[in-house]
């Protein structure tokens, strides 16, 4: 077999001349970049393949792919902005719209109804639920409250109130006030002057530190303790049942006689003697209430004949007289004052 020979290089052929039929490069308006000598692709030269081929694009450099981010992170702020200021606008505009008044339903009462409402005792809702009034409310007839009653503002009454008990539990301030009957548990003050028109009955005991005036006291027993005193300007009048008297006869003579005119406290023993008087009691007392021990009596003659008398006076629980140790004046009228303390 016969070996293969190398088979010659193909020799150097030289550029082709330009041609001058055929338009050139910058005839066909593609410009070569400054300082290059390549030519328009597919116009063969050094920028070109023989065949007329693009040249290859080169690689973005890392300073061109920022500037890219850079780019898309703007755009999305500057949306966000956007949306910013239309949520804002619109928020201003809802702002200035005016707001819408809220529509009641409401239900009218028709004649018959209003009939059958005042001719009969109608019920209105369940103990669970509120009846709640927004407006002012009238009633011209009698309201009536079958439970508690709780007002958390103030009450106004054009007239009187009339309640069979009122509880109190914090401060109150009346008025001019009129009560048939107040019971008060604790401790009173009264700031001002207390005018009774009635009777004041006191169960327990009563303390005053001012002066009392009144224009009459009836008491069951009066103490005075320490070192009080009683100044009594005025008269003293003691009042109450009168005794009963038992005369003598024989004290005061024969067609004599004696009256008394008093109480047990105090009073004077009348007595007109007649002839033939004689020594002894000329009347005997009795107390219409006796004392719980003797008690004092002071006599005191009135007139010049009782004072020609030797009185004495007999004393007890019960009764008292007044007596004569010698016979009184005959056809004489004197008298004996008396006054009796425990």
């Amino acid at each position: 077999m016969e070996e293969k020979k190398d088979a010659p290089a193909a020799p150097e052929t030289a550029a082709p001349a330009t041609d001058p039929s055929k338009p050139s490069a910058d005839a066909l308006g593609v410009a070569n970049p400054e300082g290059s000598d390549a030519t328009p692709a597919g116009l063969g030269g050094p920028g070109g393949d023989d065949k007329g081929g693009a040249k290859p694009a080169k690689k973005v450099g890392g300073a061109k792919a920022m500037l890219k981010k850079i780019n898309v992170y703007l755009l999305i702020f500057v949306f966000i902005l956007v949306i910013a200021g239309v949520v804002t606008m619109l928020s201003y505009l809802n702002g200035k719209k005016a707001p819408k008044t809220p529509t009641v339903a409401t239900q009218e009462l028709t004649q018959s109804a209003l009939s059958q409402l005042a001719n009969s005792d109608t019920t209105v809702g369940g103990s669970g639920q509120t009846l709640t009034v927004q407006g002012n409310a009238i009633f011209s007839g009698q309201v009536l409250i079958r439970s508690d009653l709780n007002v958390a503002g103030t009450i106004k009454v054009g007239t009187g109130i009339i309640v069979p008990e009122i509880t109190v539990s914090g401060k109150s301030n009346l008025g001019d006030t009129q009560i048939n009957s107040l019971q008060v548990a604790q401790n009173t003050i009264l700031q001002g002057t207390l005018t009774a028109q009635k009777d004041v009955n006191v169960a327990g005991a009563a303390s005053f530190s001012g002066p009392v005036t009144a224009a009459q006291i009836t008491v069951t027993k009066l103490i005075m303790s320490g070192n009080a005193s009683l100044v009594i300007p005025n008269h003293i009048s003691f009042s109450g049942a009168s005794p009963i008297r038992t005369l003598n006869a024989a004290t005061v003579g024969t067609g004599g006689s004696a009256s008394i005119n008093g109480s047990d406290t105090t009073g004077t023993m009348s007595i007109s003697t007649g002839t033939d008087p004689v020594a002894g009691c000329f009347m005997t007392v009795t107390f219409a209430q006796k004392f719980t021990s003797t008690p004092h009596v002071l006599v005191s003659p009135v007139g010049a004949a009782a004072g020609l008398t030797q009185y004495y006076v007999n004393r007890s629980t019960t009764s008292f007289s007044i007596c004569t140790n010698n016979a009184a004046p005959a056809g004489q009228a004197f008298a004996f004052d008396y006054f009796v303390t425990q």
